[in-house]
């Protein structure tokens, strides 16, 4: 099973997700603050790290970002708040699931799994021989989709791993009417248990990086997405 960093200032959410973590089979290591998430971080050993964003000494945000230069880890990030800018911000750190406070304790550790075995399942993808690249709107988009590289312009665009998961996925099935369900099966896993304002979220972080050409992504209303581009 997993070895689990759970971060919370709050002693009571600690040993609540302990319980239910070690009842699933998996090894719990706990942590205060921020500031011990980091230096538990850059020892490693942890495959999932959950972690609060309200904390002493340096919060979630924080913590998350200063992970972010050392370790691709995978984040479930907890908070009171549901404000979409807190998920925009969390997203844009990299995390790769967001939960708002109340939570269920066996929801977070079906979302612990499902986000692990997708993790998993990647590595496991054979890398092709080739390059497969795609150039758009005259050579100004341009995306290596082997590489997980895109040029804007011919400058360099940095994504979050989801952003490319989903700009590659809309790119693959271009000028295609892709409903939400869709998307969020194919990209996040038939097995994703959020909902589908996370998809929404990402649609706003996926046009931010892609800046004039932001208007490429359709939506179609009541129904999901396109990605409209001739090559």
């Amino acid at each position: 099973m997993y070895h689990i960093l759970v971060v919370d200032d709050e002693e009571y959410i600690r040993k609540l997700l302990v319980k239910y973590a070690v009842y699933e089979g998996h090894t719990v290591t706990e942590a205060a603050d921020g500031m011990e998430a980091v230096r538990l971080c850059r020892e490693g050993g942890y495959d999932i790290m959950i972690i609060d964003i309200m904390m002493p000494e340096l919060d979630g945000f924080s913590a998350c970002r200063e992970i972010r230069k050392f370790s691709q880890i995978p984040i479930i990030m907890l908070s009171a708040r549901g404000e979409e800018y807190d998920k925009i911000n969390g997203f844009e750190l990299g995390i790769d699931d967001y939960v708002v406070k109340p939570f269920s304790p066996k929801e977070l550790m079906l979302r612990v799994n499902a986000l692990m075995k997708r993790a998993g399942g990647r590595s496991n993808v054979p890398v092709p021989q080739k390059n497969e690249v795609v150039t758009l709107a005259g050579g100004g988009l341009r995306a290596d989709l082997t590489a997980r590289i895109v040029y804007v312009d011919g400058k360099r665009t940095e994504m979050t791993p989801k952003e490319y998961d989903l700009f590659f996925y809309m790119l693959k099935n271009k000028n295609i009417a892709l409903t939400r369900e869709k998307l969020i099966c194919d990209v996040w896993g038939y097995d994703y248990f959020g909902d589908d304002r996370t998809l929404d979220t990402h649609i706003k972080l996926l046009r931010k990086s892609l800046g004039k050409y932001a208007d490429y992504i359709v939506t179609l209303r009541g129904v999901g997405y396109r990605f409209d581009a001739e090559e």
